[in-house]
């Protein structure tokens, strides 16, 4: 149906067109376009780029224009990050590397605060000294078997206290801590002996893998090298080098657990503050006499334990009061200076009531 409406009228007139502008195209005689085949080629040792039209065999040389991008707005930095870029700056005009070989540096007072932490641990009482990962093997046990205990004494020591893993291991010598008994002895009873530990489901499986290794490729022994023991699954950087020095009688570094990597921290020994125990390690390594690394460990740990406590550190009986630099840092709370005031007991009075 027609419509008078002009609306309508418009619409008919619209595609009324379209369909002879359509019409028109098909019933012209050109066809249409194709691709053509052009062929890049670009010349050696030159600027100039070669365009060859296979079809109609024409060959053009095009220069190359260095075409300017317009400016890139950049979006502003924040304080943070301009506090740093003036930071590097600053280190590059008094040429100061970020890099890890400080063979000229050392601490302030290291010598100082070394010699007075081997004073307080003279008397050795931590419980490190008694209740350590060294001490945890069977002294009447052959070498090997000493070896394999210390080892798996280590492996069980990941992020728990002394004492637990003395009482574990004491069960797990009731119940025979040699290569042939773990490898007969079930997953499950194992877990069941060692629960007692941090993650003891991953430390299950680590240790019967760890053993299996040894019985085939060591013939119930350890690894006699640092990158054996490394290569051995939860075996890690800190526990591989303290069972080298305990287990053979080689110092190949320095054993940093979470102690030894607050101390560095707090008292200077490290160049650049680190946060994980493997930097702190490399750091220590770096200008630290290798004569003190053997012992640098087990002094530092039974410090952490008796004196320089990662919540209250009792700095009011630490001789190096006075010169630490964590005192006059934010790492030390002002309670720590001085000493804890004893509560002094409540006196009762009984009174006989009256009848």
């Amino acid at each position: 149906m027609a419509s008078t409406s002009k609306y309508f009228s418009t619409v008919t007139r619209t595609r009324s067109s379209k369909q002879a502008a359509l019409s028109s195209i098909a019933s012209s005689p050109c066809p249409p376009k194709r691709r053509k085949h052009v062929k890049i080629e670009y010349e050696e040792n030159k600027n100039n780029v070669s365009v060859k039209d296979e079809r109609h065999q024409i060959s053009i040389k095009v220069e190359e224009k260095v075409v300017s991008t317009p400016d890139i707005k950049q979006e502003p930095l924040s304080p943070k990050k301009k506090i740093n870029q003036i930071k590097d700056k600053v280190d590059s005009k008094n040429n100061i590397s970020k890099s890890t070989d400080h063979s000229n540096w050392r601490p302030n007072n290291w010598e100082l605060l070394y010699s007075n932490i081997k004073m307080m641990r003279a008397d050795r009482t931590a419980i490190v000294d008694s209740q350590g990962c060294e001490r945890t093997a069977d002294p009447h046990a052959t070498p090997q078997v000493i070896r394999y205990q210390t080892l798996v004494s280590l492996m069980l020591s990941s992020q728990t206290r002394d004492v637990v893993t003395y009482e574990v291991m004491r069960g797990l010598k009731k119940h025979g801590l040699t290569v042939p008994k773990i490898i007969m002895t079930p997953e499950e009873k194992l877990g069941k002996i060692i629960n007692s530990v941090s993650f003891w489901k991953r430390k299950t499986k680590y240790i019967k893998e760890a053993t299996l290794i040894c019985h085939k490729d060591y013939k119930d022994d350890i690894p006699s090298t640092l990158t054996g023991l490394l290569s051995l699954p939860g075996v890690g950087p800190k526990m591989a080098h303290i069972c080298m020095h305990a287990a053979w009688g080689e110092t190949t570094g320095i054993g940093v657990d979470t102690h030894v990597h607050r101390i560095s921290n707090w008292l200077g020994f490290i160049r650049n503050p680190t946060k994980t125990p493997e930097n702190t390690r490399r750091e220590l390594e770096s200008w630290l006499p290798r004569s003190e690394w053997q012992d640098f460990n087990i002094l530092l740990v039974g410090f952490g334990q008796q004196t320089c406590l990662p919540h209250r550190p009792k700095c009011h009986n630490c001789l190096n009061k006075e010169i630490c630099p964590a005192t006059q840092s934010k790492y030390i709370p002002p309670k720590a200076l001085t000493p804890k005031k004893e509560k002094t007991p409540k006196k009762y009075t009984l009174t006989k009531k009256e009848p």
